[in-house]
């Protein structure tokens, strides 16, 4: 069984199992239900939301925070001596998925 589901503006496709980031702060070892269950499909049945299918939601384990890829942000004016360099990395959430709701 799988599942669509919608979470900080990002769509990700899901199974059990399944370990993703997302940018929900919670506590490691807590749960989290993911509501914006977009599709669900498996075994040839497959039911699609307008916008979001009705009672189906996806369960995840909290495994704890985790930083993205560094980005480089680099600013330069010729002729001027002006160079700005600044990084940034974004906090995400990883969580894997438990079970998908139906």
């Amino acid at each position: 069984m799988y599942a669509m589901i919608e979470e900080g503006g990002k769509q990700y496709k899901v199974t059990t199992g399944d370990r993703l980031l997302i940018d929900r702060k919670a506590e490691k070892g807590t749960s989290v239900t993911l509501e914006r269950v977009l599709l669900v499909g498996g075994e040839g049945d497959v039911k699609v939301g307008t916008p979001v299918v009705a009672g189906a939601s996806v369960t995840a384990e909290v495994l704890g925070p985790k930083s993205g890829s560094k980005i480089d942000i680099q600013k330069y004016k010729r002729r001027k001596g002006y160079h700005k360099k600044q990084g940034h990395r974004q906090h995400y959430t990883e969580v894997k998925v438990t079970a998908i709701n139906v």
